[in-house]
Parts: structure tokens; C-alpha cells; sequence
């Protein structure tokens, strides 16, 4: 028995003690195959799934590194069933593996027989495949690919895919050594030059990297060595076009090369940055948008924030296996649960920097998350504890009580650039005219975000109230402070991306201020807990403060 961080436990669970001194590399150690599932102050619990240890596997970590990870921590003798199950689950991958044959085109070949007749004989699996080459070897229709790996993911046998990409069509991209017109050299940070490097060699994946670290540059460098025609999908119009002003300063890509395909308008070009929306528009049953891009012979497909990828979306990839596709995003994590469709129909998870990696070594801001919560007046209770279930999250979210603290703070951080951020429209509504700040909602046209943004920036604009069409792909490298409101009942995803838009390191070297105010007694401070898990999982602390003791708070 050792002193280490963690209890290994039977059903799957790591309970991580947090004040232990090896807490910090434990947790980055278990973070490449296990998910946080709670975190509270003292003890954290995580699982491990399949889709974590087959995740860690394409990822090029092996049984033997994760059973070594448990046993250097574990405080106590890991159970030796959960040893057996995990060498188990983590040999399932690759054991059916995609490939190109010369004469039969793709096909699935098994290591082990008696696996390749069990999916073959399944219902839904033996349509999609032709005739047996021999006992390990069946070809498989070329047009089912991304449908095959999906079923194979849902049957416990995810496939490694080594069939390799159709090269699309050639179109020169370089990196540029400055910034036009600055003359300000630059270039790729080392773990940017990993991540490429990584998704590369495995040929379609994921790189997560935390909001600020520059998953932009990534792609860029991405398609410098694709050296192809080019589809990004994006998750706005306004991301849209920061990714093209991106590519314009840091490569040899000039306007005429760049299209934009979205609401507005409708460019197809060498490189094109379509919305998500405008390929998920549904005429008369069919998605028409869809149909043209796909028409396209694109070498590269970048996904950004891919875990928000609309079910039309994933339809679409599952017919562009024979292209390279690389997804963006700061978390991997899906409220819906469908991690696994972006592992089998994207790639698996090809690099993962831990934010507070990121941090130590200077290129994104520390951060100090503050909890602040209020009480409901009498009222507003009796209101909350008489309401229906489908209500009680909005009434306790947006209480007026909420509204009084908000004014403090922006009060106390007068000067610097807060973001006030929220769910519910009118309860912004009444925050943007007690701030007399301006607004910005999906109803917001692209010029006018543009030009708020702009001002933002610019810093003749000190505050802006926004909605949730702020939590994405939004460049504010200002932002110093954001105060939480009300958010997506306890979407884990947003709570990341909303501390991400505060993280651009700021010239001064300032800590990002990060509040959340919560309703006390209510669905409300449950929602915050489970929010708060995958910040927790990165190592950042949640500060409980009342709303009486804001003063207390030290600058």
C-alpha cells in the first residue's frame, strides 16, 4: 500500500484526493482515459468508459501505460478484475481494421476470426459488407465506411481505419513568415507544431486545445501541409469571417481564395468556410447545401468547435471517409452523449493539451473562477417553490436579486473588458439598460456584432451584454472579465467556452476574472455543479463567495 492520490475502485470509479501533493500529475495522467464526473472540494470522482480507454488507444497509449498510470497512483492495490477488464476493452480496438487492397478495393481484416463472423452476422452490420477474400479478410462497399464504423463503435468493436484519403485537388498554402504589413515575425508554438504533427501521422482526428491557444493556427498549418483545396465548417457567419481575416494575415492566401458560404452569401472557392446552419437547411426533405459541398473534391474538411456538430452534419461525414478531416474544439464533451459519433465519423482524439499546461507556459491567461451566490427575496421563493419543473430553472436564474450584484461588480472592475453573459433574452434586456451597455443576440445583425466586437477590441467600448451566440469562436484577446448570469442548464461545454473567451493572454499579464452568479436553494446551484465539471477536470477552482462579501474580494 502507497500514500498516492488515488482510489482505484471496482466499478470503474477514481476517486482523486485534490490536496494530495501528486494530485496535479494524477489527474493530467488519468485525464487521457478517464471522465470527471464530480468535483467537489476535496475528493474527485472519475469513470473510465470504453470510448475513453479506445480513445486513449488510437492516441497510442496502450493497456501496460494505463495499468502503470493506476498502479503509480493508487493509494490502495487496484482491484485485479478491473486490471483484466481494461487490457480487455482496450484490445478491442484494431482488431477489425480498414483497409486499401489493390485489386478488391476497401476492406475489413480481423486479427481474430471469430470477431469478424460476429459482426458480420449482425443485422444491421452484414448489409454493408460483400464477399468474404478469406477467412479474415471481407470487402466492404466503399459508400458505407463512415456508417460501417459507426455500427462497429455501437457493437463494441471499433475499427482502426488505415483505408488512407483520396489526395483532392491541389491548391498551394504556405505559412507566412510575418503579419502582412506589421512586419512582426511569428510562428507556430511547439504544441501546435505537435498537434499537426499528430494529426497527421493518424491522418483524421481531433485536437483538443483550450479557448485562446490557437486551434486556428492549427488548421492553417493543417492545410500548409495538405496543400489541398480546403472546406472549413464553422459554427457563424462572424467566425466565418475571423477565420478568413486569420488566414489572410498568416498565409499565402490571398481574397480571391477564399469563399464564404453562408446565409449571405454563397461562395465556393479553393478554401471555403461554410456555417453549420446553412448546410443543416432542410428543403422539401432534402439538405441542398449538402449536396454541393460534397460535390466538391476537398483534400482537407476542418470541423471547428466540432462538438457541435449537428445530426445533418454527421449524415454528411459519414460519406466523407475518403477525405482528411480534422476537428477543432476546446472539449470534447457532448450534453447529448454523442462523443462517440465524433470518434468513429471524425477520428479519434489526436492531441489534448491540458489547459493549465497551456498556462504555465504563458500562452493563455491564468484565470480565477468566483461563484457568487445570492438568496431569492421571499417572493421570488414562493414563486420558485409553487412553479412546474419546466419553469423553476428560469425564475431562480433569472431573479432580480442577480441583477444588483451584476451592477456591483461592473462597478468594482470599471475600466477593464467585461463581458456580462446570459440565457434569457429579456433578462439581458434589463441588464443591458441598467449598464447602459449594448446588446448582442442572435437577432443582432453580423454588421452590427462586427462592429461592437470591433469597438470591444478596440477599447472604446468597455462593456457588452451578449447571449449565448457569444460563447463560440469569438476573438475578444481583451476580455478580462466575464460574469455569468444564467447559461444552458448544466452544459458543461459552455461553461468552458464561456471562461475561454477571457483566456487570450492580456498585454499586462492581468488574471481572467470568471463569475458566476447562483441562485441559492435552487435547481440553479445543481445546474453550476455540473457545469463546472470539465473546468474542474483542468484543474480550475471554483471560489464560493455570498453576494454580502463581494467587497472581501481581493484584486
Amino acid at each position: 500500500m502507497s500514500d498516492g492520490p488515488l482510489i482505484v475502485q471496482s466499478d470503474k470509479t477514481i476517486l482523486l484526493e485534490v490536496g494530495h501533493e501528486a494530485a496535479t500529475a494524477a489527474r493530467h495522467a488519468i485525464a487521457a482515459f478517464a471522465e470527471l464526473e464530480r468535483a467537489p472540494e476535496h475528493v474527485h470522482t472519475y469513470r473510465i468508459t470504453p470510448l475513453g480507454l479506445w480513445n486513449a488507444r488510437a492516441a497510442g497509449l496502450d493497456a501496460e501505460q494505463v495499468l502503470d498510470t493506476l498502479l503509480t497512483y493508487s493509494r490502495f492495490p487496484v482491484p485485479h478484475a478491473l486490471l483484466v477488464d481494461i487490457e480487455e476493452v482496450m484490445s478491442r480496438y484494431g482488431r477489425l481494421r480498414l483497409e486499401k487492397d489493390p485489386v478488391h478495393g476497401l476492406v475489413m481484416r480481423t486479427t481474430d476470426f471469430p470477431v469478424l463472423e460476429e459482426v458480420s452476422r449482425a443485422k444491421k452490420i452484414g448489409p454493408l459488407l460483400g464477399p468474404r477474400i478469406d477467412p479474415l479478410t471481407v470487402v466492404v462497399h466503399s459508400s458505407q465506411r463512415g456508417t460501417l464504423k459507426q455500427l462497429l463503435l455501437r457493437a463494441g468493436w471499433p475499427a482502426e481505419d488505415l483505408a488512407g484519403y483520396v489526395d483532392g485537388t491541389p491548391h498551394p498554402i504556405a505559412l507566412t513568415a510575418s503579419e502582412p504589413g506589421s512586419g512582426t515575425g511569428w510562428s507556430l508554438r511547439p504544441y501546435q507544431n505537435l498537434a499537426v504533427e499528430n494529426f497527421w501521422a493518424g491522418g483524421s482526428g481531433v485536437v483538443v486545445l483550450p479557448c485562446g491557444a490557437g486551434k486556428t493556427l492549427v488548421g492553417a498549418a493543417a492545410m500548409a501541409v495538405s496543400g489541398t483545396t480546403t472546406l472549413i465548417l464553422v459554427t457563424n457567419t462572424v467566425s466565418a469571417r475571423q477565420w478568413k481575416d486569420e488566414l489572410l494575415r498568416r498565409t499565402t492566401l490571398t481574397e480571391a481564395e477564399i469563399g464564404e458560404y453562408s446565409g449571405a452569401v454563397k461562395e465556393v472557392r479553393p478554401v471555403t468556410i461554410a456555417t453549420y446552419q446553412v448546410l443543416a437547411m432542410r428543403r422539401g426533405g432534402l439538405y441542398p447545401h449538402l449536396e454541393l459541398l460534397n460535390g466538391n473534391d476537398w483534400g482537407l474538411i476542418i470541423y471547428d468547435e466540432v462538438h457541435l456538430l449537428p445530426a445533418p452534419i454527421f449524415r454528411m461525414t459519414a460519406d466523407l471517409q475518403a477525405r482528411r478531416r480534422l476537428g477543432l474544439t476546446a472539449t470534447l464533451v457532448r450534453e447529448d452523449g454523442r462523443e462517440g459519433e465524433v470518434f468513429s465519423l471524425i477520428g479519434p482524439k489526436r492531441y489534448d493539451a491540458p489547459w493549465k499546461d497551456i498556462e504555465a507556459q504563458g500562452y493563455i491567461a491564468p484565470a480565477d473562477c468566483v461563484e457568487v451566490r445570492v438568496d431569492l427575496p421571499q417572493d421570488e421563493r414562493m414563486a420558485y417553490a409553487m412553479a412546474d419543473d419546466a419553469d423553476k430553472y428560469r425564475l431562480c436564474s433569472t431573479s432580480d436579486t442577480k441583477s444588483a450584484v451584476v451592477e456591483t461588480l461592473v462597478a468594482r472592475h470599471a475600466g477593464e473588458q467585461l463581458l456580462v453573459i446570459g440565457q434569457y433574452i429579456d433578462q439581458l434586456d434589463d441588464l443591458a439598460a441598467r449598464l447602459d451597455a449594448p446588446l448582442i443576440t442572435g437577432a443582432t445583425s453580423v454588421k452590427e456584432r462586427q462592429r461592437l466586437f470591433g469597438e470591444f477590441r478596440a477599447g472604446t467600448l468597455h462593456t457588452l451584454v451578449v447571449s449565448k451566440v457569444a460563447n463560440f469562436s469569438i476573438d475578444l484577446p481583451e476580455a478580462s472579465v466575464a460574469i455569468q448570469v444564467s447559461g444552458s442548464f448544466g452544459s458543461r461545454q459552455e461553461e468552458a467556452q464561456r471562461l475561454g473567451r477571457l483566456m487570450r493572454p492580456k498585454s499586462d499579464g492581468r488574471t481572467a476574472r470568471f463569475y458566476t452568479l447562483v441562485a441559492r436553494d435552487t435547481i440553479d446551484a445543481d445546474f453550476a455543479a455540473k457545469r463546472q465539471r470539465f473546468l474542474a477536470e483542468q484543474g480550475y477552482a471554483y471560489r464560493i463567495l455570498d453576494a454580502a462579501d463581494i467587497g472581501e474580494l481581493q484584486e
